[in-house]
């Protein structure tokens, strides 16, 4: 598959990265308004991983200034789109409509609209439409979804991720560009907790944002018919110095799955007392939700792993809760 990238900041440059040593894929194109960036150094390309870019020998990929001039080029099959939120749909629906098959970097969009836009005009194209949602390809995540399913029951979950307000794109401090850090960054909890367990009947939130001062919380509760509660939290917490972290907690009646990405590996604590560390792979999720689009496009087949339909209520879930945030732990119905 020959795939162009339109967007090289801290995500693109990350595919770009990922896609190495991928036989299914070819680099072929990037867009940037970057001259830098074309001419192969992204060393100075940083993002709340850490790390540092690459310098890349781009000369035998072609190189656009604009997504129009890339979209025009008939030998890309296909196109990674990793721009700001605010630019997904547009950009996203112009490349369908140019026949291109779309990975695109999440949030789906801004709003549940454009979702709803979105995946009628990949229908509509015929072209594979698949959103970057990379947590459903982290070895850490799968295990979890694979071993939920076998406890029984599930009592209680929580979901909680938590970053230093970004210093490495400005667009993220601006609502009608990112929807505001909750947004960007908790839609990938919200997404796990839909691929886990469905949609919820309720949600509420509580929390506070100051995205001037690098501020963005949400403590979100999303409540299902069975009395079941899913806990989403964090946010940011001040520029700079706060270290990442996500991390969950599942309880059910079989045992509690538990993770933390500072220092505690998956493990399973059974109801008799058993503890068990999760199997996991060794792959890097970028490269392996990379390799799962193109053989999509391969094949012809929808994204069943990634469905974009789920990625549009992971959307519209997120923009929800933050509404719900407004309303300080009222409890409302789940419209998506």
């Amino acid at each position: 598959m020959r795939i162009g990238v339109i967007g090289v900041g801290f995500m693109g440059s990350t595919h770009i990265k990922a896609m190495r040593g991928l036989p299914e894929v070819t680099l072929a194109a990037i867009c940037s308004n970057n001259p830098a960036v074309l001419a192969g150094d992204l060393t100075g390309i940083k993002g709340n991983l850490g790390g540092e870019g690459e310098k890349y020998d781009f000369s035998d990929v072609a190189k656009y200034a604009s997504p129009d001039e890339l979209l025009a080029d008939p030998s890309i099959e296909a196109v990674d789109i990793c721009l700001p939120t605010a630019l997904h749909y547009p950009v996203a629906s112009a490349a369908l409509k140019a026949g291109k098959h779309v990975l695109l970097e999440k949030p789906m969009g801004l709003t549940g609209e454009e979702c709803d836009k979105l995946l009628a005009e990949a229908k509509t194209a015929g072209r594979i439409l698949m959103i970057a949602h990379v947590l459903r390809f982290f070895p850490m995540y799968e295990s979890l979804h694979k071993t939920v399913p076998t406890l029984g029951q599930p009592r209680s979950a929580a979901f909680r991720r938590r970053v230093a307000a970004p210093t490495w794109g400005e667009w993220l401090k601006q609502r009608d560009k990112s929807g505001g850090g909750v947004f960007d960054l908790l839609i990938h909890d919200y997404d796990v907790a839909l691929w886990l367990f469905g949609k919820p009947a309720q949600v509420s939130a509580t929390g506070y944002e100051a995205l001037a001062d690098g501020i963005d919380l949400i403590n979100a509760q999303l409540y299902y018919d069975n009395g079941f509660t899913v806990t989403v939290s964090g946010g940011w917490h001040h520029p700079k110095s706060y270290p990442f972290s996500m991390e969950y907690t599942v309880v059910c009646d079989g045992g509690s799955v538990e993770y933390s990405s500072l220092g505690r590996p998956p493990a399973l604590y059974r109801a008799d007392g058993s503890e068990t560390l999760l199997p996991q792979d060794t792959h890097d999720g970028y490269a392996e939700e990379i390799r799962y689009f193109a053989q999509c496009v391969e094949n012809g087949t929808a994204p069943v792993r990634c469905d974009p339909a789920s990625s549009a209520q992971a959307t519209k879930l997120a923009l929800l809760c933050n509404e719900a945030r407004l309303k300080n732990g009222e409890k409302i119905e789940c419209r998506i």
